[in-house]
């Protein structure tokens, strides 16, 4: 199964990119893992929360394929401990998804649109975290259920 994480937002900070390369590689042996970053060119970004997030619904539905197993992440989302997210993978293997893609929306969110389309609604936390640690940390996660799933000695229960 790929792994996809997209993230509506600028580039990371070069930190970031520094702990991300280091869990993708860390998670390379288990399974792939690819960051997508999914920016509006800047003469359509705006402070419109509404149009902001029609503009990044638009973009996010001309790349969402019948084959992605889209998980939003979301504040409201159904929170989950370290082994469901291992187990709720290895489910998603077992059903023989092809691309689980873990989906941060934009600054103001998404629409109910892209809601919908989600086969599922996760939260990291009830706290609110900016788009970039968020990445790290959904990146370190996705290791860490692999580890789980594969017995290592990272996760310690």
């Amino acid at each position: 199964m790929q792994v996809e994480i997209w993230s509506v937002g600028k580039e990371n900070e070069s930190f970031i990119d520094e702990g991300l390369k280091y869990y993708f590689q860390k998670t390379r042996p288990y399974n792939p893992v690819d960051l997508v970053l999914l920016q509006l060119p800047k003469k359509l970004a705006t402070t419109d929360a509404d149009k902001a997030k029609l503009l990044e619904e638009e973009m996010i539905l001309k790349k969402l394929q019948p084959h992605h197993y889209l998980v939003l992440l979301d504040e409201r989302g159904k929170l989950l401990t370290s082994p469901q997210w291992a187990q709720q993978f290895q489910q998603m293997m077992n059903m023989g998804t092809k691309t689980l893609v873990i989906l941060i929306g934009g600054a103001f969110g998404v629409t109910d649109n892209i809601r919908r389309q989600a086969r599922q609604v996760w939260s990291l936390s009830h706290l609110v975290f900016p788009h970039q640690l968020v990445r790290l940390m959904v990146a370190e996660q996705v290791y860490r259920a692999f580890s789980i799933l594969n017995n290592s000695p990272y996760h310690h229960s």
